[in-house]
Formats: C-alpha cells, sequence, structure tokens
C-alpha cells in the first residue's frame, strides 16, 4: 500500500487528511462515524479569549452547491477549552489542532499562549479572517500588514507548529501567504470561505441575521484550487489546501495542486464518515496508480 504519512513543519501527520474548523466540532461529536485513527489530525471549532455568544440566528442558508454561514465564533472561551475540553481530546488518537480567532494581535498572542502550555495540542491553525477592532472593522488577513502583525505577536508567544488560515477575500494571496512566511509561520492553510449573500425574495431580506457570511462547498472549489496553487508556489512553507472538498478526486486535484495536506469541510455536514473515506480513497487511488508514496504528487502540476 501507498505511503500516505505527511509532514508539516515539524507536525507529523499518518496521512494528508484533516477536518476543517467549524465543521468537525470538537472531534467527540464524530466519534461514532469515524475512528479518529484514520485521520491526519483534526482542526476544533474557533476558539477565542474569552467567550462569545455567536451571532443571532438565522445563521447558516444552503445556496446552489454550498452554504452560507455567520456563526460568529460561537464557544465558551480558551480557558474553558484548556479545563474541561482538552482533557477529554487529549489521549485522541489522531492530532488535535485548535483554531485560534481573536480582535486583536495582543489577543491572538494570549490566547495561542494558554493552547501552548497544552502538552497534547502540537499545533494551532490562526483565523485571521477576523475584523481588527483597531482598524475600522477591516479583516486581518486582506492585507499584508494587518496578516504580519497577528503573525509576529503569536510567534512571540507560541511555540508548536504555526498554522495561518488565509482569506480569499483579497487581491494578492500570495503576498500575503508570503508576508506570514516571513514572520514565521510553519504553514498556510487556505482557502477560509468567500464572502456572499443570500436574499429572501419573499421576505425581502437576507436569509443571514448580519446580511453576509461565508460561502463554503463546492462551489468554491475551483477557487481554492487555484489559490492553492498560487501560494504553493510563492512560498517555501507546506500549504493545506481546503473548499469544497467532497471526495478523494477533489483531495488529489488539491495536493496535485501543491498542498501537503487537505481538509474535509462543509461535507461533513452531509456524510459524518467522509473524511475517513477520503483517507481511503486517496491511498487506493495511489495504489491504482502504482504511486508509492503521496508526496511524489505533491505539486505535481506546474
Amino acid at each position: 500500500m501507498a505511503t500516505l504519512s505527511v509532514k508539516i513543519a515539524g507536525l507529523s501527520l499518518r496521512n494528508p487528511v484533516l477536518t476543517a474548523s467549524g465543521t468537525f466540532g470538537y472531534g467527540l461529536e464524530f466519534e461514532d462515524f469515524v475512528p479518529m485513527c484514520k485521520l491526519g489530525g483534526i482542526i476544533v471549532k474557533g476558539t477565542t479569549l474569552q467567550p462569545r455568544e455567536g451571532n443571532d440566528y438565522p445563521r447558516m442558508a444552503e445556496t446552489a452547491s454550498g452554504m452560507l454561514n455567520c456563526v460568529g465564533l460561537q464557544n465558551k472561551g480558551v480557558h474553558y477549552f484548556a479545563e474541561h475540553i482538552y482533557p477529554q481530546l487529549k489521549d485522541m488518537d489522531t492530532n488535535v489542532i485548535v483554531n485560534v480567532s481573536a480582535s486583536s494581535p495582543e489577543n491572538y498572542a494570549e490566547c495561542a499562549a494558554v493552547i501552548d502550555t497544552l502538552e497534547r495540542i502540537p499545533a494551532i491553525e490562526l483565523n485571521i479572517s477576523c475584523p481588527n477592532v483597531k482598524d475600522g472593522g477591516m479583516a486581518f488577513g486582506v492585507t499584508c500588514e494587518g496578516a504580519a502583525s497577528v503573525v509576529k505577536a503569536v510567534r512571540k508567544a507560541y511555540n508548536k507548529t504555526l498554522i495561518v488560515k488565509l482569506s480569499p477575500n483579497v487581491t494578492d494571496i500570495a503576498s500575503i501567504a508570503r508576508a506570514v512566511e516571513s514572520e514565521g509561520a510553519d504553514a498556510v492553510s487556505l482557502i477560509n470561505t468567500l464572502m456572499g449573500m443570500s436574499i429572501d425574495i419573499e421576505r425581502r431580506c437576507s436569509r443571514l441575521s448580519i446580511g453576509t457570511g461565508g460561502l463554503s462547498g463546492p462551489a468554491v472549489k475551483p477557487v481554492a484550487v487555484r489559490m492553492v496553487h498560487q501560494v504553493a508556489r510563492a512560498v517555501s512553507i507546506p500549504v493545506i489546501g481546503l473548499g469544497g472538498i467532497m471526495n478523494a478526486e477533489d483531495a488529489i486535484e488539491f495536493i496535485m495542486a501543491g498542498a501537503t495536506a487537505i481538509e474535509v469541510g462543509t461535507t461533513n455536514f452531509i456524510d459524518p464518515a467522509v473524511s475517513g473515506k477520503i483517507a481511503d480513497g486517496i491511498g487506493q487511488w495511489l495504489d491504482n496508480h502504482g504511486i508509492k508514496d503521496v508526496s511524489e504528487i505533491i505539486g505535481i502540476v506546474k
């Protein structure tokens, strides 16, 4: 059988399949559907320094070939996570990665520092698509300066593998990838959701409580593959690809575009066992094509 193991900086994955933050809870909710040992890792829901209630309902809406969400990072805060959730996750037979969100570089760093003390959490993923409260609400991830400021602050407080999740709502994602690499990011993941809107024409209002939300699902995959291809050629650190992956064939597209690993997101809502099936499917495809190691196809499309 083909070798599926890959490395993301100092993080060793048994296969390239991760689950995307916000679509897999804390993993505990999915244990009846997929053995955690079948996955390279899980990325738990967004965690902030202080508890957040999230946005008002409705905050999810189905769209053609995808969905919109504006959940708003609802969580009980990093200290609750460390005290109550981490003990349930620390012995999971896979890598557990925490997605970190904040509204200032200082809060990002403080949140990351708490997670740095948790021995069995080997990596964090920074969500830099959050609004910068000191800069009029513009997301950190849409400028090189904003993205770099977050990574610089977190790198001083956090010593383990640092993955930065990039926003696609930009004109030049490769420049932002290079900016976070220059400040110490160990890897980048992309894409986060595309900004979208859906209107209920009978009620004459948005289907989401705050008007707009993040578009995910198969509709975004061609955009995501293109951006992964661009970024993989712009940086020397590993790239993790996500956006509309529904099956092993989709995952292999991202890998051929330059992704060392991939994240499975929206399709977890359709089939809670899909991440394990995708891991198996990648291995089967490699075997069928006489490829001995998944690394042979990473970035094969130039």
